[in-house]
């Protein structure tokens, strides 16, 4: 057993049970191992919670980081980025589940430390809109505001999409960022 199984068995138990409902005693019913075992491994329940946040942050912008420094229109860029964004949160659901739903169960101190990870990767959506606002492709008079309303509607996604619905990840992520580019009216 390693730190990595440990982290992908707390992934999937949080997703389905939450922070809260989860004990070290089912990470290690997942694993299949005793719960004296995991302490070898790891302190604690928030420990494994930070670890797995950062984990999903530290792979989100990587993905994300890599599309946004493309030499591409900002309008190209975004689509590419909400297309990469979601395609991560289906390939990684209970990974990125815990990142959307459960960051708000670390205690204050590991909140500190998580929120300046989380800003730097918000940072490069804003980067991309405010690119684009330079370069008179989008008009966008917030793109703080735009980025929060991009990404919850992103976000939420993961609640609802299965692989074997009617559209696939990536024709979601076409009409989002029709959406954005086109809004709603004739």
């Amino acid at each position: 057993m390693t730190r990595d199984d440990i982290l992908d068995a707390a992934a999937q138990v949080f997703r389905h049970k939450g922070f809260h409902g989860a004990s070290m005693s089912d990470i290690a019913a997942a694993l299949d191992v005793q719960k004296a075992s995991l302490y070898h491994h790891v302190a604690s329940k928030q420990e494994i919670l930070l670890a797995l946040l950062d984990r999903a942050l530290d792979m989100l912008t990587d993905h994300i980081a890599s599309i946004s420094s493309q030499a591409l229109p900002a309008d190209q860029k975004l689509r590419q980025m909400i297309r990469g964004y979601l395609s991560v949160l289906a390939e990684n659901a209970d990974l990125t589940a815990v990142l959307l739903f459960e960051h708000r169960s670390l205690d204050k101190k590991n909140h500190a430390r998580h929120v300046p990870q989380r800003d730097t990767f918000e940072a490069l959506w804003r980067d991309v809109l405010n690119e684009g606002v330079q370069s008179k492709v989008f008009n966008c008079k917030d793109p703080n505001m735009a980025v929060r309303a991009l990404m919850g509607v992103m976000n939420w996604t993961l609640t609802w999409f299965h692989p074997n619905g009617d559209k696939s990840i990536e024709q979601i992520a076409d009409e989002y960022a029709d959406l954005v580019f086109h809004g709603l009216l004739k």
